[in-house]
């Protein structure tokens, strides 16, 4: 007699697995989307409210005195927070529905929108609660929607061990963090990213001390640091990332296209953070009025020039020495340096904008003594060190378009 085996309670020959996987997935996309959809239609009520409430302010003349950039930040913010509220409705009804497809570019749209609508905030309330709402409300959305599917944790499993191989290979040949398309030059991920970032932040602080002590002031010597600690610019590092996002594609066209492009971004990109750096916190690290070609003493033409140069010798010179000199990093232990030194370097930069928030209050006079949070950057972090740190810096309380 034949012995059968009892299959009835076997999930993967009845199928059983699939199944309990898909009606997990199901049901946490459903509850995803139904929180989703929530807050989206929330969202809606509250632009529209807010919407009905400035048409009736300028019907009133209750704006008649009122900066037009605030108030322009303000509409901008407020139309931000509404296609976030569409999105979000968009995302669940899509999610209630089982249809999956571009359910993560739309995820995608609104963890931008949080940033920019962070950023809008910035500039009109300071580092309020609301901006740290928008921070932690993208990033738990990025997070959830990442690990929202069940079904991929072995997917990711298998991904690490293969990423871990091919690490390895290409770490041997030498050729660990290329493009493998061969589209770009460099591969453009979180690791490769931060050291660009870090590497660019670095060089740009060194170029700056050296501009200012060699032609800009002889002699004299400038912190041209942009964060509390560490010889770091952070505009640099941004500049560095942009640049390198851009150009990817361009390393092998010709010298004055890249030239070009890199002008005509970096000269952009220094006006929006002259721009943000006014508007948010009153400061002023560099005016270049009176210079030949300036634009609103933001930028001008001869820096529009240094950018040009800097993205040129970047891609072509930098860059390549920049990969094999992060490939000394032992392959094993690049992604725990590199969640390290990132968290670091988000404390600091974290840490540099509640200084700066603190001091543009302590000028401004609207700070809250009685706040523990404000109490210890004045201990810490008084007018005098944060005029001896960013000594570039000046700030006038008056240039802000910041609401009271």
């Amino acid at each position: 007699m034949t012995e059968t085996a009892d299959t009835s309670f076997d999930p993967i020959s009845s199928g059983g697995l699939a199944r309990a996987n898909s009606r997990i997935l199901s049901t946490r996309y459903h509850v995803f989307g139904a929180i989703n959809m929530t807050l989206g239609i929330c969202l809606a009520m509250i632009v529209v409210y807010l919407l009905c409430s400035v048409g009736y302010s300028f019907y009133d003349g209750q704006f008649e005195n009122h900066p037009i950039m605030s108030l322009a930040l303000f509409i901008t913010l407020i139309c931000t927070v509404g296609v976030i509220g569409v999105c979000l409705i968009t995302l669940g009804v899509r999610l209630l529905m089982n249809k999956l497809r571009g359910a993560h570019l739309i995820a995608e749209i609104v963890c931008i929108g949080l940033a920019f609508c962070g950023l809008l905030e910035l500039m009109l309330e300071g580092l309020s609660p609301v901006f740290w709402m928008y921070v932690v409300f993208a990033l738990g959305l990025y997070a959830i929607f990442s690990l929202a599917d069940p079904t991929l944790e072995e997917e990711r499993r298998l991904q690490r061990v293969l990423r871990s191989m091919e690490d390895r290979e290409d770490a041997e040949e030498g050729t660990l963090g290329r493009d493998e398309t061969g589209q770009g030059y460099i591969a453009l991920n979180f690791f490769n990213i931060f050291w660009i970032f870090v590497i660019g932040a670095l060089i740009g602080d060194i170029v700056e001390t050296v501009y200012h002590y060699m032609i800009e002031v002889p002699g004299e010597f400038q912190i041209r640091a942009g964060l509390l600690w560490g010889p770091f610019s952070p505009i640099y590092g941004f500049g560095a990332v942009l640049l390198t996002m851009i150009l990817n594609r361009f390393y092998k066209a010709n010298g004055l296209i890249i030239f070009l492009v890199s002008a005509v971004v970096g000269g952009a990109f220094e006006y929006l953070v002259s721009w943000f750096l006014e508007f948010a916190f009153g400061a002023v690290a560099w005016d270049y009025t009176g210079r030949f070609l300036n634009i609103g003493g933001r930028t001008d033409f001869m820096f529009m020039c240094m950018w040009g140069t800097l993205g040129l010798v970047w891609i072509k010179l930098i860059l390549p020495k920049l990969l094999k000199i992060v490939n000394l990093i032992p392959w094993k232990w690049r992604y725990t340096i590199t969640s390290i030194c990132a968290a670091l370097m988000i404390f600091d930069g974290a840490m540099t904008l509640m200084a700066l928030d603190c001091w543009y209050m302590r000028l401004d006079g609207s700070i809250s003594p009685d706040l523990a949070v404000t109490d210890f950057f004045a201990k810490h972090f008084p007018n005098d060190y944060m005029t001896a740190r960013f000594q570039s810096m000046s700030i006038d309380p008056s240039l802000t378009t910041r609401v009271s």
